[in-house]
């Protein structure tokens, strides 16, 4: 894996990460007062999970963008390149649209892209690389898991 491939996707996904916690509320009234479900995870796994999945998408990307390189398919890199940012994009969006606009519908809506676009990096990444789609198997999973309990939550609080 290059350095410089690393250095940028490592680069857009901490970029991520601040964007999305920056608009994360998890003490704020609002959110204490959800009705939560049982397959709500404790507050503590979350940013352990997220950290973890924001590094493994990181160094899979690098790694399918390095071979995609290597095999001489631009176009393909290209495209998995936007793919990321749009995927990016919509990570950090839920936050903002869970946490700061407190519409849970939205954002359940929003998070069901979200996992599609997760699934179509895995499905890129297996074209270049399939243990770099491997290592993208769990983002995609969690993202459908972080689909699933942001409808519960949407479906259980009503008035939110």
């Amino acid at each position: 894996m290059r350095a410089g491939t690393l250095a940028r996707t490592a680069t857009a996904v901490v970029a991520t990460a601040v964007a999305g916690s920056v608009a994360t509320e998890p003490q704020s009234p609002w959110y204490l007062a959800l009705d939560k479900p049982a397959c709500q995870p404790p507050p503590a796994a979350f940013p352990v999970v997220w950290t973890a999945l924001y590094a493994d998408l990181a160094l899979a990307s690098a790694a399918a963008l390095d071979e995609l390189a290597a095999a001489g398919r631009p176009g393909e890199a290209r495209a998995y390149r936007r793919a990321l940012a749009a995927n990016l994009v919509l990570n950090a969006s839920w936050s903002w649209l869970f946490w700061r606009a407190r519409r849970p519908w939205l954002a359940a809506a929003e998070c069901a892209v979200l996992a599609a676009s997760s699934a179509g990096l895995v499905r890129r990444a297996a074209r270049a690389r399939p243990g770099a789609a491997a290592a993208l198997a769990p983002y995609a999973a969690w993202c459908g898991f972080a689909t699933a309990l942001s409808a519960a939550l949407a479906r259980r609080n009503p008035g939110a």
